[in-house]
């Protein structure tokens, strides 16, 4: 089983090539999200859709397009081509990380014309003549979106996916070049930890590390959104402290001489689909030069590694991380250790 994700900018003909490439790829089938757009839009209250705005912006839509291509892969089998574009890279961690943790691998390809073609694609586009304001606003939507396509193309969207020029190809021969690219290996399934869902309340353990300007050391990590301290889940039977010190290693490379130092624990409720559980945070200490410089990051788990102030932290953590981060840096300094839930003191 895998997916076949299709990226490109709105106008780049993901559709159309995707109902292509199900008639070259055997036991292949087509999974559009939009239909799962479409449902969103009759299930959920109008006031709550207009502040979302964009519907990929709403936790149940990415939710329900990892679900739902898991099931249909469970259904079907073979492969499943999505013709969907993801602009923010969260995003993509967050779908397909999902899928890497149900041990769908997915091959991420981009169909990418010139912006000159992609724009007079758009302007050639056929607004239905009974749509209301469709000449406006779907047209009008088209040309918006390029500016964040651009700004994803320079940032990691290249990176990330095989790229397919389609300024001189219609449906068929994109199809053609993404199937051949996909048998041919050209297009491997994108390297992700597959990390397993956990099936309930888990103990995980973070290790704080710091450089000269007391700066704390985030990762990125490649399967789930939002930047995170090194870390992960306690091993049954595992010492919490010393399977934090075991992420770090496994993570950076840096080995740490000492058992570190308890700064809080933090019992995060669940909120389904997570199960929650406790969240401890240890202080790994000040990184001589020399260790800075030889951190090493496994690609299949993490992309990338910064040290942040706690300002910088605000703006790459998510809340629940952040103000765990925020105790732990007020408990290090008061050298007390901190009872939280859900990043609250408490007591």
């Amino acid at each position: 089983m895998t997916v076949v994700w299709i990226n490109g900018a709105f106008g780049a003909g993901k559709t159309t090539a995707a109902r292509e490439l199900i008639e070259l790829i055997p036991n292949s089938t087509l999974f559009d999200p939009e239909s799962l757009a479409a449902a969103l839009v009759q299930l959920l209250p109008p006031k709550y859709l207009a502040e979302a705005g964009d519907l990929q912006d709403l936790p149940i839509w990415r939710r329900m397009v990892t679900d739902t291509a898991a099931a249909m892969l469970a259904e079907l089998g073979g492969t499943l081509v999505v013709p969907m574009t993801l602009l923010r890279q969260e995003y993509r961690d967050e779908i397909f990380g999902g899928l890497a943790a149900r041990r769908i691998p997915v091959r991420h390809l981009l169909l990418a014309p010139a912006e000159t073609i992609l724009r007079k694609r758009i302007a050639d586009r056929e607004i239905p003549p009974d749509l209301p304001d469709g000449e406006i606003r779907i047209r009008q939507g088209s040309y918006d979106r390029i500016e964040p396509y651009r700004a994803a193309l320079e940032s990691w969207l290249t990176a990330d996916a095989h790229l397919v020029d389609t300024s001189a190809l219609n449906p068929y021969e994109t199809a053609v070049r993404v199937a051949d690219a996909v048998n041919g290996g050209a297009a491997p399934p994108c390297d992700i930890v597959q990390t397993p869902e956990p099936t309930a309340e888990t103990l995980a353990a973070g290790v704080l590390l710091f450089d000269e300007d007391d700066r704390v050391l985030l990762v990125d990590p490649t399967y789930k959104p939002g930047w995170e301290f090194p870390g992960g889940v306690v091993e049954p039977g595992e010492a919490p402290a010393r399977a934090g010190v075991r992420e770090v290693a496994e993570e950076t490379g840096i080995r740490l001489d000492d058992v570190p130092a308890l700064l809080v624990v933090d019992w995060e409720p669940p909120a389904p689909p997570r199960f929650g559980g406790l969240r401890l945070l240890f202080d790994g200490g000040r990184l001589a030069p020399s260790a800075t410089g030889r951190l090493l990051l496994p690609g299949p788990e993490l992309r990338a590694w910064r040290f942040v102030t706690e300002e910088e932290a605000a703006d790459l953590l998510p809340p629940v991380r952040y103000a765990r981060l925020r105790w732990a840096l007020r408990a290090r300094e008061r050298g007390a250790a901190l009872y939280l839930e859900a990043g609250v003191p408490v007591g």
